[in-house]
């Protein structure tokens, strides 16, 4: 872009110099109206082109992601939230060497959305942690001088359902992640319960059933239960990409009577309001003679 508008500014020069340069005086006078109306077309032209490129730079609006250069930012291309409850959003970043982050100044982070005509017009920011009011009710929950920029959502509607773009501010440090966004979708009900048999389904095995949930906001997880009986262990697992899982546990020995047992799995979400949304899942039990 930068190289075209550079060519035709040349090029309009050199026409004109070219054109007028064998001309009398008086032809040149009385031609001033309409070469000085030219060269103010062409002097808007270029003043236009100029400041588009300008504000396209400042922007961070242009697709080579010069401002990732020296950010590494690492949080989940794509994360799902449930309507009316929190939502985590698990994140981290390193700075590259040759940047001067300093943990012992005042750190702090901003996410922008997608949607304006210029990604980091302030139309787009949607929190900033060095602010006490913010358009969106969230909070980083991770250390900032520790590179862990993890942020929870509360009460997250449909609305808000959006690509989200992370910002750090360390004293003149600054830079975005705007070639890595985080795309939040939002559903309205609640995610199905898993259930999972592992072992031999045969008389006398014992096989360790489990049954599972998305667990978007571990601060707020979903309840778990089911119709076996209630000796069994609950725990709240962490995945490789920083989200969790909740999950109930149980071993049985497995006898004829367990054969054509429907094993039902309910989930509960806590929503806005105090209210709950529900989900289950259910397996057959199938258990053959040993």
């Amino acid at each position: 872009m930068m190289w075209i508008w550079v060519e035709r500014r040349e090029q309009r020069h050199y026409n004109f110099r070219d054109a007028y340069r064998h001309l009398p005086y008086t032809s040149l006078m009385e031609g001033r109206g309409s070469v000085t109306a030219a060269l103010s077309e062409d002097m808007l032209t270029v003043l236009t082109v100029n400041l588009l490129l300008s504000v396209s730079f400042l922007s961070g609006r242009l697709t080579g992601c010069e401002e990732d250069k020296g950010l590494i930012f690492t949080a989940p291309r794509e994360i799902e939230a449930l309507s009316g409850a929190c939502l985590q959003i698990p994140c981290s970043f390193t700075v590259k060497p040759q940047h001067k982050f300093n943990p012992g100044r005042k750190t702090f982070g901003v996410w922008l959305k997608s949607g304006a005509p210029f990604l980091n017009s302030p139309e787009n920011v949607v929190y900033n942690s060095s602010q006490l009011k913010n358009k969106y009710d969230m909070s980083i929950t991770g250390n900032l001088t520790e590179k862990n920029c993890t942020t929870v959502f509360y009460n997250i509607n449909s609305a808000q359902a959006d690509k989200y773009f992370f910002r750090i501010e360390n004293g003149p440090f600054k830079i975005s992640a705007f070639c890595k966004a985080v795309n939040v979708n939002v559903r309205d009900s609640a995610w199905r319960p898993r259930i999972e048999i592992s072992g031999d389904m045969k008389e006398m095995n014992s096989v360790n059933i489990t049954c599972s949930a998305l667990t978007p906001c571990p601060q707020s997880p979903p309840t778990l239960t089911w119709n076996l009986e209630s000796d069994h262990s609950r725990l709240t697992e962490k995945n490789t990409d920083g989200t969790f899982t909740a999950k109930i546990q149980k071993n049985i020995t497995l006898s004829d009577t367990h054969d054509g047992f429907n094993i039902t799995c309910f989930v509960m979400y806590p929503v806005d309001g105090g209210k709950y949304k529900f989900a289950k899942a259910e397996e057959t039990l199938s258990v053959s003679c040993k």
